[in-house]
């Protein structure tokens, strides 16, 4: 628990933070919030944060084109159908869909949900009725959604469809909801990978939140290996060209629904990715406190850029005439402003809004009601990124301590947990578990022939024999250590037979390209080694 001092700076009686998210909400509104609104910056980028914002739990936004299975990928993760859910090859879901917990099933409209403290959404209120609309909560009990909550979104349109205006601005309302979750899924379907304009204008407005972004490649199984390799290898080029960075998207191949593979050639891959994915999303609750803390971060870089902007502004109008003539002038000259500002404060290029949209958003504004520079306010900030959020993160770090287990549980999560159907269950280290007989002795009388050529004395081959046999697998001296390891069970420094034919079989799952075990699974353990 961390203290700051009163408001007033006084020595009053220091506040003590319980949580991430109680720091988090007290170093906005004193610190943060009072920059923010003096320069305008809701006006600019994005509304206040409210103390929803600061509470609620981690949200999964998922984006693609109609189609792509986005609904059928919610149903699948919570092994059961949501109030308003619609399901079919055309456009169906048209609307915003906030899939939630609650203790009774329903749906609540978009104009309610805005005026909802408890809920996150209230500053959507701002994009309209239209929206409002096209936006509603599906309330369920749910194991799955005890931990997150799921944003379903309308299918992005390509062709003459593309063309019909929704009535609100759908890339801005999508990019709303970025700065807000945890993890933003773009889906795609395999045997429609064209990227329409509007889904183009989508991922770029979401160009600030890479690090959220995953990529899945749905319904995978219904292609071949070799179609597969193509399609993947297509998708990549086009997310190469929208999206500007030099790191790969994590994409996740698969086949995220409770029916029969079509092709099930790719079978392990699928079910490895699958489970590549449900940890990153199990993660999530977890890593939720980081998050929060990672976005006021960066909330907070552009809020001081922000204000350098503004106070530069102001500070080159005149007083009384040409007003409107240096507006003009100062807009479209707002790239020098950058310039100057990025070399007089030492800032990153990256941290600078970007510059088109900017000038469109200061021709409509007025210039006057611009504030110059208050240093105080800045410094705040500057003191709260210093050392107020080092405190915090000792804090995430003790949150995270005293919950190590918090991940999604229930719906799909729980399907391959344990049991034969668990990822890689009888696979690799594992092979062997269920049978009565040591997996070992199959193979056994080959790895005795190789034994009695090491000259064993008293039944049992030094380090330095075994060796000059196990370094013929090529494998590095780090995994053949561990290998030893494992193998010499009564860690006596020699290998008798039962130790050698395990260490060679330990050498042929390794080759096989499996992981080596953290500790020796009990159904490995030699018959003659299992009493002591």
């Amino acid at each position: 628990m961390f203290s700051w001092a009163s408001k007033d700076g006084k020595k009053k009686d220091p506040e003590l933070l319980q949580t991430v998210s109680d720091g988090l909400r007290r170093l906005y509104k004193n610190k943060l919030f009072p920059l923010e609104d003096t320069y305008r910056f809701h006006d600019f980028h994005s509304p206040a944060l409210e103390d929803a914002d600061f509470d609620n739990k981690p949200m999964i936004l998922l984006v693609g084109q109609y189609s792509t299975g986005k609904t059928t990928f919610i149903r699948h993760l919570m092994e059961q159908d949501f109030p308003g859910m619609r399901i079919g090859p055309e456009p169906t879901t048209d609307s915003f869909i906030a899939v939630m917990h609650g203790d009774q099933e329903g749906l609540i409209p978009g104009n309610a949900l805005v005026v909802d403290p408890k809920k996150p959404f209230r500053k959507l209120n701002s994009f309209g009725n239209a929206f409002l609309n096209r936006f509603v909560c599906a309330q369920m009990p749910n194991p799955v959604l005890e931990s997150i909550s799921i944003i379903d979104t309308p299918g992005i349109l390509a062709g003459e469809k593309q063309r019909l205006s929704r009535g609100y601005d759908f890339a801005a309302v999508l990019e709303w909801f970025a700065e807000r979750v945890d993890r933003i899924i773009l889906l795609f379907d395999a045997h429609k990978l064209d990227i329409s304009d509007e889904f183009s204008q989508v991922i770029r407005a979401l160009k600030n939140h890479e690090d959220k972004m995953r990529v899945v490649l749905n319904k995978a199984d219904q292609i071949g290996t070799q179609q597969l390799m193509r399609v993947y290898g297509a998708l990549m080029w086009s997310l190469g060209k929208i999206v500007n960075t030099p790191e790969v998207i994590r994409v996740y191949i698969g086949s995220f629904w409770a029916q029969p593979l079509l092709v099930p050639d790719n079978r392990k891959l699928f079910e490895a990715e699958e489970q590549d994915l449900f940890r990153d999303i199990q993660g999530l609750p977890r890593n939720a406190a980081l998050r929060k803390l990672n976005d006021l971060i960066k909330r907070a870089r552009l809020a001081k850029v922000h204000a350098y902007i503004i106070s530069a502004l102001k500070k080159e109008m005149p007083n009384m005439f040409g007003k409107e003539n240096k507006k003009k002038e100062l807009i479209s000259n707002l790239g020098e402003i950058y310039a100057k500002i990025e070399k007089e404060h030492q800032i990153s290029p990256g941290d600078f809004p970007q510059l088109s949209k900017m000038q469109e958003i200061l021709a409509g504004q007025d210039f006057n009601k611009f504030q110059v520079m208050k240093p105080k306010l800045l410094e705040a900030v500057e003191d709260m990124l210093a050392n107020d959020i080092a405190k915090l993160m000792t804090l995430v770090r003790q949150e995270e301590a005293a919950m190590p287990s918090q991940s999604v549980q229930g719906g799909a999560f729980e399907g391959t947990m344990n049991g034969p159907f668990g990822h890689g269950y009888g696979e690799g280290a594992g092979e062997g578990i269920d049978e009565l007989e040591w997996i070992v002795i199959k193979d056994k009388p080959t790895y005795d022939e190789i034994f009695y050529t090491l000259s064993p004395v008293n039944g049992k081959v030094s380090g330095a024999m075994a060796k000059k046999e196990m370094v013929k697998s090529k494998l590095p001296n780090t995994v053949l250590g561990k290998i030893w390891k494992l193998a010499d069970v009564d860690n006596d420094g020699f290998l008798d037979d039962e130790e050698f034919a395990l260490a060679n079989h330990l050498i042929k799952v390794k080759l096989e390209g499996h992981e080596m075990p953290a500790e020796l699974p009990d159904h490995l353990v030699p018959p003659s080694k299992r009493g002591q």
